[in-house]
């Protein structure tokens, strides 16, 4: 009999799920669960506008979702319009594949003030998530303190100073477009804790610094070392001495012309962000480094800014009826193996680490762990939650409604732009009926 499962998430690691059960050749009908009515998780949210080429796994994806046995409900929440216990009687097998979609807090004073908006948010916002379409970030700031050495920090600070022509063939959502050429942004800092070999920006990201229209990156010659020193792996040598090069290169750019800088600032640590209600400046501690890890040298001080931008890392959220680890951001779980049938891969499985294939393993191990656990099918699927949702009048977006809201976008895209995003469910849903 048919082994049914569910796959909570249609990110990478749930589309991995997905493919990696097809590819085991068994009866197995897997049905994409999913709040949004979009597909694709941080590949439509997460993923830089201005870095289309990242988008276009999707394209692989795409297939998965309209294969034979596999199905797709989108615009159901779970916890909301059905329960992981209801859930539980209907599928033979579940697997989490939510993500970690909230930022990690600094944990200083003055962080809850108003324009200080984690990286998570902040990028959702100009990717116009429906979750984060009403942030409405003020950027009448001529600063902006951007926290982190990794992508997301250098995304968000890129995004920030392009120009409009630059962006002008991205899906940078409406909103955001027009408020960043509105904005009196002239400097973006970021900041590290550590220094320039210990940063986490991938090469090809921080190129792009160097080459953007209206804006030069600003590095101190004395932070750089003449060389990578240290214990590393032969990638990661590689890696640290081509960004040491590039950031030498930068040192030679001439900035005459720019009227935007972004400054890479190293060896500094935030402890307060000043102000009264709003954002003033952040008050910031120099640091060293000693065995690997920064460490406070009791020097402090402060960048004048009217906007906080925290990109040091995502957290998961603990999911309704699973035991969570709230110290590691994590579900409790041996090696994805929840319990009680339940299943988990991606970001909820083991923290947000890695990139977009990071996830494909988990998706592999959770098919075999289903295969190896439920030899045959008992529960009946698809069909069962199909009339429980009916019942309940629950809009859901299959598939098929998805593409009618994905050729929307594209059609009424501006000339060069891949789509226009709806950046609300109501406009989504609007698009179909």
């Amino acid at each position: 009999m048919t082994i049914n499962v569910a796959v909570i998430g249609s990110g990478p690691s749930g589309f991995y799920t997905v493919e990696a059960l097809k590819k085991t050749g068994q009866d197995v009908r897997v049905d994409l669960i999913e709040r949004l009515p979009t597909p694709f998780g941080l590949i439509r949210g997460g993923v830089a506008p201005d870095h289309q080429t990242t988008k276009k796994v999707a394209r692989v994806y795409e297939k998965t979702a309209q294969a034979d046995g596999v199905g797709y409900f989108g615009n159901v929440e779970v916890g909301r319009d059905v329960s992981l216990e209801e859930l539980k009687d209907m599928y033979d097998a579940i697997v989490l594949a939510v993500g970690a979609p909230r930022d990690r807090k600094l944990g200083i004073p003055g962080e809850d003030k108003t324009g200080v908006f984690g990286s998570a948010d902040f990028v959702g916002w100009y990717n116009g998530h429906p979750d984060f379409t009403e942030l409405k970030p003020d950027l009448s700031t001529e600063t902006v303190v951007v926290i982190g050495n990794g992508n997301v920090a250098i995304d968000a600070a890129r995004v920030l100073v392009k120009t409009e022509a630059e962006m002008a063939e991205t899906d940078i959502a409406e909103h955001a477009a027009a408020a960043i050429k509105a904005s009196a942004i002239k400097d973006v800092y970021m900041v590290g804790r550590r220094g320039p070999i210990e940063a986490k920006f991938t090469n090809v990201e921080l190129r792009e610094m160097g080459k953007l229209e209206n804006s030069v990156p600003v590095v101190d010659a004395g932070v750089l070392p003449d060389s990578v020193e240290g214990e590393w792996s032969d990638r990661d040598q590689r890696l640290k001495e081509r960004n040491l090069a590039t950031m030498k290169e930068f040192l030679e750019i001439d900035p005459a012309g720019k009227e935007k800088r972004v400054h890479f600032s190293f060896y500094a640590k935030p402890v307060e962000i000043l102000g009264g209600e709003t954002v003033e400046g952040i008050r910031m501690e120099r640091t060293r480094v000693e065995d690997g890890r920064s460490v406070g040298t009791g020097e402090f001080f402060d960048i004048a800014c009217g906007l906080v931008i925290p990109a040091i890392g995502y957290y998961s959220e603990p999911f309704p009826g699973v035991p969570f680890d709230d110290a590691k951001g994590i579900v409790l779980h041996e090696d994805g193996r929840v319990g009680d049938g339940v299943y988990a891969v991606g970001w909820i499985k083991r923290g947000p680490t890695g990139v977009i294939g990071s996830n494909k393993p988990d998706g592999e191990t959770a098919a075999t762990q289903i295969l190896e656990d439920i030899s045959q099918g008992s529960k009946p699927g698809h069909e069962a939650l199909a009339a429980l949702l009916v019942e309940r009048n629950v809009r859901v977006v299959d598939y098929a409604d998805w593409k009618k809201i994905d050729e929307a976008e594209a059609s009424s895209a501006r000339a060069g732009a891949p789509r226009r995003k709806f950046v609300t469910v109501e406009d989504m849903v609007k698009a179909l009926d």
